[in-house]
């Protein structure tokens, strides 16, 4: 396994990125909800944030990871065997794109789970190589948010489980807590404010268009039903890499409210109970 990790790093990093001078920042902010001021006096080039998601070795661990994970094709059909060869022959391009935020993700793949209680949930499956940008995102970005997240969220982070959730719980119930409330968003993942979660996102990353940009285009990225695309203009489908940490961006205003009240709580996702 060791050396076959190695191999795949190898040849990763012979898809070495080259410095391709971004637009003027002049409109930019075109796609992206202006909540936040969008200037290039905030986004010096030594701190822009896209190179560090461009990073040879960051993209090194997304490729790894997205691999590893498997997972179904898209609307396009790449399996991720195939994903080394098209990164290798398509990498400039992409790069390219995606330094300057001119990258367009493709449509994303609707797919219904049935649930135990019924009805069904709906997963957005995006192709392999959206997949992979949106892990090398998640990678940078998700460190930044945990610095601010509230001790009392469980789910989809670092370090934490639905394990270590019921632990919590039971150690309030070992304080004498005795009365619970089990709260569960309903349809929260469909129904997610797309201005709102960028203006959280652009207040905590000032500047940065290019990354601000590419997150609001995954966001509003079309889904193929039945060979034809439906555009969204809210939501945050579950089924891609950014999807989790960009719920608890938006879940982490509740955790804060709740808190500001002096009530014990634990979330996991979209379910609650304080």
């Amino acid at each position: 396994m060791k050396q076959h990790n190695e191999t795949e790093k190898k040849s990763i990093n012979s898809l070495s990125p080259g410095n391709v001078k971004p637009p003027e920042v002049e409109g930019v902010s075109a796609g992206v909800d202006p909540v936040v001021p969008i200037t290039d006096t905030t986004n010096p080039k030594g701190t822009r944030t896209i190179m560090q998601v461009l990073d040879k070795e960051n993209l090194n661990v997304a490729f790894y990871n997205v691999v590893s994970n498997k997972g179904s094709a898209g609307v396009d059909g790449m399996t991720v065997k195939e994903l080394k060869p098209y990164l290798l022959k398509h990498w400039t391009r992409l790069q390219s794109e995606l330094e300057r935020g001119i990258y367009r993700p493709r449509p994303i793949k609707k797919v219904e789970i049935p649930k135990p209680d019924g009805g069904v949930r709906m997963l957005g499956i995006p192709c392999v190589i959206d997949r992979f940008i949106q892990q090398s995102l998640h990678q940078i970005l998700s460190p930044i948010w945990e610095e601010v997240f509230s001790d009392n969220s469980y789910g989809f982070r670092p370090g934490r489980s639905a394990a270590a959730g019921v632990l919590k719980s039971q150690s309030y119930q070992n304080e004498g807590y005795k009365i619970v409330v089990d709260m569960d968003l309903s349809k929260f993942f469909d129904e997610v404010n797309h201005k709102r979660l960028m203006s959280r996102i652009m207040a905590k990353t000032p500047g940065q268009w290019e990354i601000h940009r590419l997150i609001h285009r995954y966001l509003e990225t079309g889904m193929m039903i039945g060979g034809i695309v439906n555009q969204r203009v809210k939501g945050v489908p579950q089924g891609s890499p950014l999807s989790p940490l960009l719920s608890n961006i938006v879940l982490d205003e509740l955790d804060k409210e709740i808190e500001s009240r002096g009530l014990k709580h634990v979330r996991y996702a979209d379910d609650c109970a304080p």
